[in-house]
């Protein structure tokens, strides 16, 4: 399950939101996380689920590789809802089980918290299969280039977090490895006591952090046979150009807000 989770790759076809810019790819991400939170009842919800099913099939990402990368995603999902459910006491009692009385209210809030979650995990998903690595480096740095006079390195910052970002799912399929590999030399996670299940753990947690260091300090190496220096003096083979279109994917964006924030007063 973990080599499934999108986050991170890049899928490179053809579609609107690949030709978007990614400065503006960055910007409807940030707006659209803080739009999630203007849902607060079932139409609002109904329309930003709809928003998210849109951009989906404007990425021209299959739907079904998609579906099946937030799988991981749906545990917390599901959990987040059973917190809601078991543990929030408003509205109607519907029944009890286990000695919990499950409230209409609770049953409300883990369906729309959970809703809130998967959107956002699908806006983050959508902006990384999307963007290629060379392209959300320069719209990272080109935000914060303004903090450059504060002494903020911002092409160094820009490259590791694009870095980090491109990395996890390099080192959840380094951990799926592991896992199996030493399941095939008998170790098993999930059975003893605690002590035992930690000592277990040992030998998951040790080869995955000397793995990451590896391969961190063969990308060091290869920079470095490159020649790489830092952002002072580099120039860009590809520079970002801002268009019309990235313009209409922003108002879209505002009209998005704009019409949650008329079905939430409503």
């Amino acid at each position: 399950m973990l080599q499934n989770i999108v986050i991170g790759q890049y899928v490179p076809v053809s579609s609107p939101l690949h030709r978007l810019d990614s400065r503006a790819k960055l910007l409807c991400l940030l707006a659209l996380a803080s739009i999630v939170f203007l849902a607060n009842e079932f139409w609002s919800y109904s329309a930003l689920l709809a928003t998210v099913a849109a951009f989906v099939l404007l990425s021209r990402v299959p739907v079904k590789f998609f579906l099946k990368g937030l799988l991981p995603v749906f545990i917390l999902v599901i959990f987040t809802f059973l917190l809601h459910a078991f543990f929030t006491n408003e509205g109607q009692v519907l029944f009890t089980i286990l000695g919990f009385s499950i409230y209409s209210g609770g049953i409300e809030q883990g369906v729309f918290i959970a809703v809130r979650i998967g959107a956002l995990v699908a806006f983050a998903s959508l902006l990384t299969l999307t963007t290629a690595p060379i392209d959300l480096t320069d719209g990272f740095e080109f935000f914060l280039r303004p903090f450059k006079r504060f002494g903020l390195p911002a092409h160094e910052m820009s490259l590791m977090m694009s870095i980090s970002i491109r990395l996890i799912p390099t080192l959840l399929l380094e951990a799926d490895r592991i896992l199996k590999a030493q399941a095939a030399r008998g170790a098993d996670f999930t059975k003893g006591s605690l002590k035992t299940r930690l000592e277990t753990m040992t030998a998951f947690i040790i080869p995955l952090f000397v793995r990451s260091f590896k391969r961190a300090e063969d990308m060091a190496t290869a920079m470095d046979a490159r020649g790489y220096r830092g952002g002072e003096g580099r120039t860009k083979l590809r520079v970002l150009k801002w268009r019309l279109q990235d313009t209409v994917a922003c108002m879209v964006v505002i009209g998005v807000g704009v019409v949650l924030a008329l079905l939430r007063d409503g």
